[in-house]
Order: C-alpha cells, then structure tokens, then sequence
C-alpha cells in the first residue's frame, strides 16, 4: 500500500508524533499537525516544509473537543484526511515515592489519553464515512495489555484506548476504513524520562516511528513492538496474577508528575 498523502498527527511536537511526522514529510504531501507546545511544534512544521510537505499546524490541547473538531474539519477541507493518526498522551503513575496519584492526576490520564483520542477519531470519521474510505491509528502502549502497579490510570486510559480502536475496527471495515491499534513499549520521548527505572528494549522515536509507519502501509490490526516485550507482556496475562503482581512490586520504578 502507498503512503497517504493527506495526514493528521495529534502530539506532533515531540516524541512519536514528531517522528511520524517528519517520517511522511515529502513532496505533494499533505500533513496537519497538532501540539501543545508551540515552539517545537513550529519547528517540526518547518523541518517538514523544508522535506517538501504542505503543512498547516495548530497549537491545540486534545481535551478541548470544540476546537479540535474545528481544526480537524479544517484540515480536511484543505486536503480529504485519508490517514488520521491519534497520538497525543500523557504519562503518569505512582510517584512522590509511591504516595499515590491524586483524583486530579487521574483523570487528567483519562482526558488526555482516552478522550484525546476519541475527541479527535470521532469528528474525522464523519467525512471518511462520507467518502467510503481512509485510515485511522489510535497511538495505545504496552501497558494496555495488563495492569502495572506503578502506573494505574495510564494503564487504565490506554488501555480504553486498545478496546475503542478495536471495536471501531469491527464497525468500520465494512465501510472501506480500516482502523490500527499501535502498542509500543518503551520509546526515547520526553515522557519516558518522567519514568525511573527499568526500560527494557527502549527504541528511538525514530525506530519506532518506521515500525508504525510500516505497519499501517500493511494494513495491520495491531502494531505492537518490540516483539520480545510484546511477548512478555502476553505471558503476565496467563500466569497467576498473584505471581506477576509479585514479581512487578519489586521492581525499583518511579514515575515524575504528568507531563
């Protein structure tokens, strides 16, 4: 399958969402970009220009579902979305040496990663119904696979996220729109630094932003990586959860405010 050439990134000023970005940046391509923090946002809309994409960017925050509908029907009127790519997220988990995360904390968790992503599916899918055709990612995590003691409601938000994006893919594919589920583990972004600890198999954004990308020309249901992690993640599913639960409390983990 040939590379889209009109497509939309949530959390594109850093980390995945950047790398994604700068990976389809080409000539008579289409990119909308979206970021929180407007500096770097601009930087990585230019590195695109200067690739020879089109791009139209926006400092936006997902959890502001009015404006990020607006900005989305924007963008497709400029050029029909045929790729969307829902990326945004914060991280989160037990630290303040394991005090616990606060109610606030909580459901910024769920706002951001969860409703992020359905704030910016839900209003992209109505011209892509209309047109009988497009693609859309949900960016998940490993941790959507089973619950970590150090990391509760990220655990929690993305792993809504996995269950949404594959309940949109039975519904959709009928109607010409297929739909992936990207479940990374450990990658080099400014969020995994809030993260103290082990970080086994940790790719570059690079690395990770080539997977994806390679997946979803594919077709792919589910894009997990890196395999080895995928695996072991698999295997805490079927053990005794009182061994697994065990076995990850023991671990030295620490994990910094949101970011």
């Amino acid at each position: 399958m040939k590379d889209p050439r009109s497509i939309l990134i949530t959390g594109a000023s850093s980390g995945i969402g950047a790398a994604l970005a700068r990976a389809y940046a080409a000539p008579r391509t289409h990119l909308a970009l979206c970021g929180r923090d407007s500096a770097r946002l601009a930087a990585v809309a230019n590195l695109c220009r200067e690739r020879g994409a089109a791009v139209i960017e926006a400092c936006l925050d997902v959890t502001a579902a009015p404006a990020v509908a607006a900005w989305i029907d924007s963008a497709d009127r400029a050029s029909p979305l045929e790729l969307v790519i829902a990326n945004a997220g914060v991280q989160g988990g037990l630290w303040r040496d394991g005090a616990g995360e606060t109610l606030g904390e909580i459901h910024r968790a769920m706002d951001v990663n969860f409703g992020g992503v359905s704030n910016t599916i839900h209003p992209a899918l109505q011209s892509m119904r209309r047109r009988g055709r497009g693609q859309v990612a949900l960016i998940a995590s490993l941790a959507a696979l089973r619950g970590i003691p150090f990391s509760p409601a990220y655990c929690a938000s993305k792993a809504a996220v996995r269950i949404y994006g594959e309940a949109l893919r039975g519904w959709l594919r009928p109607e010409g729109i297929d739909v992936s589920v990207v479940l990374p583990g450990f990658v080099a972004t400014r969020l995994s630094q809030t993260v103290r600890g082990p970080k086994p198999l940790m790719l570059s954004s690079e690395r990770a932003a080539k997977i994806i990308r390679r997946g979803l020309a594919r077709g792919r249901r589910q894009i997990a990586f890196p395999y080895a992690l995928y695996l072991g993640t698999q295997l805490t599913r079927v053990l005794p959860s009182g061994l697994v639960d065990l076995v990850l409390r023991r671990l030295a983990v620490d994990i910094g405010p949101y970011a």
